[in-house]
C-alpha cells in the first residue's frame, strides 16, 4: 500500500484496543527528530464495537489526540491491526518487473484467504531466496477489502487525508529492527490482547504472525492464581514481574502455564523459520510493547527459548528532548507502531 508521492508532511496514527497514538517525525541527517506526538487511552468496549456511538467516541478521542499534539497536518499514514491483516512470503521464478507483475496478479488467489474481489492486496519484491535457486521472495499482504473501506471512510470522516495504511506488524519492524542487522532475528511486541512475531533477515520480513496472548492473558491468569482482582494482578506483573525473589515467586508461577504456552508460540515461530531456511539461525530475539516493561520477561524467554533475548528500543535513533521523554515516560514501550509508520518515507 504505497504512500502517494508530493503530498509534504504526514503524520503516523495507531489506533490501539486501549489507547490512540500519533506522532510526527523530520529525518534529520541519518536519524529522526520527534516533532509533535499525542496519547490518549479509550475504552476497549469502544475500539471494540462498530456501533455508531462508538465510532462517534472514537472519532472524538482520536480529534483530541491529534489536538493535543499540536499536528497541523491533514495527512496521515494509518496502522492496520494484526488481527485484520493477513502477510506471508512467497517464491516466484525470478523474471522481469513486467512478468513479475503479471505473476502476482494471477497468482494472488491461491496465497490469500479470501477472493481477491474481497481484498486489498499489496506485495514487495525482498530480493533473491534465501533457500531455492532461481526463485525471489515476494512479501505479501492483503486485508479484506469491507475492513478496508471502512476504515478508510471513517479516518476520512474526520477530516484527514489518508496516504497509506499498512500492517501493524510490518510497522514494528520499521520501528524495531536493528541497525545494519545482517543475520535472522526475532522481533515480538506483546500488545493487550495479542502479540506480533516478526523474524527478519536483514531488514526484511521473512515470517509475520500473531499469536492470540497478550498482557490481558497474564492478568486473567495472574488474577484467578493469586485469587487478587484483575487491577492488582496487572499491578503485580509490571511491578514484579518473573521475579522468583519477588512476592516469594508468586507471580511466576501463577503465570507458569500461560507462559509455557507463550513460549511455544515464540519457539514454533522459530522451528518454521528454521524449516523454511535451514542454513539461516536466529541470533537474537528483541521484545517490545508490554514485554518490554515485564521485569525478567526477556530473561524468561531466553531460557526457555535458549536464544539471546533483549528489550528494543523503538526510540533508537529518534531524538527527543528531555521534556518529551519524561512526558511519554510510561507509556514509551507503546510506541513501536506509530513510529514505524511515521518512518515511512514521503518520497
Amino acid at each position: 500500500m504505497q504512500i502517494i508521492k508530493g503530498l509534504g508532511d504526514f503524520f503516523a496514527l495507531d489506533i490501539g484496543t486501549n489507547s490512540i497514538r500519533a506522532l510526527q517525525l523530520r529525518t534529520s541527517g541519518t536519524g529522526w527528530v520527534l516533532e509533535k506526538y499525542g496519547y490518549s487511552s479509550v475504552d476497549t468496549a469502544i475500539t471494540a464495537s462498530d456501533s455508531a456511538e462508538s465510532r462517534r467516541r472514537l472519532g472524538e478521542v482520536i480529534m483530541t489526540t491529534i489536538g493535543q499534539s499540536g499536528i497541523k497536518t491533514k495527512n496521515v499514514v494509518i496502522g492496520l491491526p494484526s488481527s485484520k491483516t493477513f502477510t506471508t512470503v512467497i517464491d516466484v521464478p525470478k523474471t522481469t518487473d513486467a512478468e513479475l507483475k503479471a505473476t502476482m496478479k494471477y497468482q494472488i488467489d491461491q496465497y490469500i484467504p479470501m477472493s481477491a474481489e474481497d481484498a486489498k492486496v499489496d506485495w514487495a519484491l525482498l530480493g533473491d531466496s534465501l533457500h531455492a535457486s532461481g526463485q525471489q521472495e515476494v512479501l505479501l499482504t492483503s486485508v479484506a477489502r469491507s475492513f478496508s473501506e471502512d476504515r478508510l471512510e471513517f479516518i476520512e470522516g474526520l477530516g484527514l487525508e489518508v496516504l497509506a495504511a499498512e500492517p501493524d506488524p510490518i510497522a514494528m519492524i520499521r520501528a524495531l529492527v536493528p541497525s545494519n542487522n545482517q543475520g535472522a532475528v526475532l522481533l515480538l511486541d506483546i500488545g493487550e490482547f495479542s502479540t506480533d512475531i516478526a523474524i527478519v533477515y536483514g531488514d526484511s520480513p521473512r515470517l509475520i504472525r500473531t499469536v492470540p496472548t497478550g498482557i490481558s492473558s497474564f492478568v486473567k491468569a495472574a488474577s484467578q492464581n493469586l485469587n487478587v482482582q484483575e487491577d492488582q494482578a496487572r499491578q503485580f506483573i509490571l511491578k514484579f514481574g518473573l521475579a522468583a525473589d519477588r512476592l516469594d515467586g508468586q507471580v511466576l508461577k501463577a503465570l507458569d502455564s500461560s507462559l509455557s504456552n507463550f513460549v511455544s508460540e515464540v519457539t514454533k515461530s522459530v522451528r518454521f523459520f528454521q524449516t523454511r531456511y535451514p542454513s539461516t539461525a536466529v541470533s537474537n530475539i528483541y521484545v517490545s510493547g508490554f514485554a518490554a516493561v515485564m521485569p525478567l520477561f526477556p530473561d524468561y524467554i531466553a531460557a526457555k527459548a535458549e536464544i539471546p533475548t533483549a528489550v528494543a528500543n523503538p526510540w533508537t535513533n529518534v531524538s527527543i528532548t528531555q521534556s518529551q521523554g519524561q512526558q511519554l515516560g510510561a507509556v514509551a514501550h507503546e510506541f513501536s507502531t506509530a513510529i514505524g509508520l511515521a518512518k515511512r518515507r514521503n518520497t
